[in-house]
């Protein structure tokens, strides 16, 4: 165990424990420099069965939550590692499990619910949007915190994985008795976006009737069977969440994100005034044939009221929100996509809350319906499908974005969340289409170098890979028109070989890399824009200091 006031890798103090499982103890550390809280989840290798097994699980679970981006998950910021423990350093979430509000409270609130269901399920709905879809697999009470703002985030990803297409089967059954999906146990083969769904279902039974699936009678029963004052729209809703067979779920977390937002629509009562309306819809529906012709003058008439309200937003713009506003006015069009990012980045840092701004329209943004109603609205297909070019010019430019801005350290990181909307701009884009291969190279060299067998010969052939894409990165840089343009890619290529000079000098030769970074070099000092010649000039400094670490890389080398 960590002892309460000692000092963490130097920088992180223990201040107390906040949980412990079977595996693991989470502490509450305070960075004293930075003056933040973090969590740090200790799992020791004494008491611990197969502790290499458990090692390389929690080394898949931080790799994979390091990919992620979203505002109801937590960050990893730092992974330490000795021969005695294992520790994750990540978000202190304040707070309790919703397990602990239903010892306290019994059943929640069914409004309260439901609130929490749609975060959850805009949760679900990015992890299988993931390329691989991540795969949760053990949703249920204990593992989602409620916050102080009502907010939730999810937490303990150690059973999640990325789905694999030609996979027929799971190899282990991970999740909790109750809340697993038959699935799960096996024989039914693997385990997909589905599975998340029957836990999520199976969850929403705990919270809103109080009675654990994991104990006896072990059954989800309808849940008005057990409290006539709930809704019917939900009680159809956990059961078709919780049906034995996927084909007969929800199919994706979009579905089921529509189904919550119009529970009440699904509710006996609701139907039955429908049906009182369909007689007086028929007759509407007469008239409405007669008028067609002046809806079509009305039509073009709210088009160009529409082209006028998005201008008018954009004009008076100088909010995240009101940009929202503007894309959901009319989604495509570029300008509000655009200046939204400009706004972002003007500073030229990409912090998490920003970079949150952005993915939240990957996922979709929220609009009202005609009936009043709260809908998630994809944006992006929307201008996909209208506007091909405008939407891959978006991509590209929140892909630079990422690259360039993100406050992250980890450049494996910083790749991988610019690929994200770099692979749907590589067909305007040459250069996109490098960027996202440099991703790749540095995501396998990070799993050969960490695998529990070290795989150093593939390792060191990503690392001859990741070589030539740097070339091409540089070569492609001399058709950009755009000096700022340039820039970016001399600077990111520097940074590249510096941040990996001892494994690509195992690849290619010194003087090849000294070439290439004289070219860069070179061609820098052909700009005569004055108004950048400073950051040339600290370009040019930062290779003379690259080329430097490379002759003490070789040097040593002869020792």
């Amino acid at each position: 165990m960590l002892e309460i006031g000692s000092l963490v890798d130097g920088k992180y103090k223990i201040l107390n424990e906040v949980g412990h499982g079977g595996m693991s103890i989470v502490y509450l550390a305070m960075n004293e420099k930075a003056n933040k809280q973090w969590a740090i989840k200790e799992v020791r290798k004494d008491g611990v069965k197969d502790f290499e097994v458990v090692k390389q699980s929690l080394v898949a679970e931080t790799d994979m939550l390091k990919k992620l981006n979203h505002p109801y998950l937590p960050d990893i910021v730092d992974v330490i590692e000795d021969d005695d423990r294992f520790l994750i350093v990540m978000d202190y979430i304040q707070g309790n499990s919703l397990s602990k509000a239903i010892e306290e409270y019994g059943a929640l609130p069914q409004d309260d619910v439901i609130h929490w269901a749609k975060q959850l399920c805009d949760v679900l709905g990015y992890l299988h949007s993931q390329n691989p879809p991540i795969i949760y697999r053990d949703m249920k009470p204990a593992n989602i915190m409620l916050k102080p703002d009502g907010n939730i985030t999810l937490i303990d990803f150690g059973t999640a994985r990325e789905f694999k297409e030609k996979n027929l089967a799971d190899t282990t059954c991970l999740g909790t008795m109750g809340y697993a999906a038959p699935e799960q146990f096996g024989g039914m083969g693997q385990t997909d976006g589905r599975t998340d769904i029957y836990c999520l279902g199976a969850t929403l039974y705990h919270l809103v009737t109080g009675k654990n699936p994991c104990e006896p009678p072990y059954e989800i029963r309808p849940i008005r069977e057990i409290n006539s004052s709930l809704s019917g729209g939900l009680e159809r809703i956990i059961l078709k969440c919780t049906q034995p067979n996927p084909a007969n779920r929800y199919q994706n977390a979009a579905e089921l994100m529509y189904a919550l937002e119009h529970y009440d629509e699904i509710d006996d009562i609701y139907r039955k005034k429908q049906k009182r309306k369909l007689a007086a819809f028929i007759t509407t529906s007469v008239i409405t044939v007669i008028l067609g012709a002046t809806s079509i003058w009305g039509y073009v008439s709210a088009e160009n009221k529409k082209s006028e309200n998005y201008d008018n937003i954009l004009k008076t713009a100088d909010t995240y929100e009101d940009y929202y506003n503007a894309i959901i006015t009319d989604p495509t069009r570029t300008d509000a996509y655009l200046k939204l990012n400009d706004m972002l980045t003007s500073d030229f840092v990409l912090d998490k809350d920003e970079a949150n701004i952005l993915t939240k329209i990957q996922v979709g943004l929220d609009r009202k319906n005609s009936d009043g109603y709260s809908q998630t609205y994809d944006v992006l297909s929307d201008l996909k499908k209208k506007n091909p070019d405008g939407y891959q010019e978006v991509c590209y430019q929140y892909g630079e974005s990422f690259l360039f801005y993100y406050d992250i350290n980890v450049e494996k990181d910083r790749y991988a969340n610019a690929t994200k909307w770099y692979k749907d701009a590589v067909q305007k884009y040459p250069v996109a289409q490098i960027y996202c291969d440099i991703s790749d190279c540095l995501d396998l060299i990070s799993q050969y170098g960490g695998a529990k067998v070290k795989q150093t010969e593939k390792m060191y052939e990503e690392y001859a890979n990741l070589w030539k894409k740097v070339t091409e990165l540089e070569k492609e840089s001399e058709q950009f028109d755009s000096v700022d343009s340039k820039l970016q890619v001399w600077n990111e290529v520097d940074d590249i070989v510096n941040n990996n000079i001892s494994p690509l000098l195992e690849v290619t030769s010194k003087d090849d890399v000294i070439a290439l970074l004289d070219a860069i070099s070179d061609s820098s000092t052909k700009v005569d824009k004055s108004v950048i010649a400073d950051d040339m000039k600290k370009l040019q400094d930062n290779i003379e200091s690259t080329k430097q670490k490379i002759n003490t890389v070789k040097e040593a080398e002869k020792e």
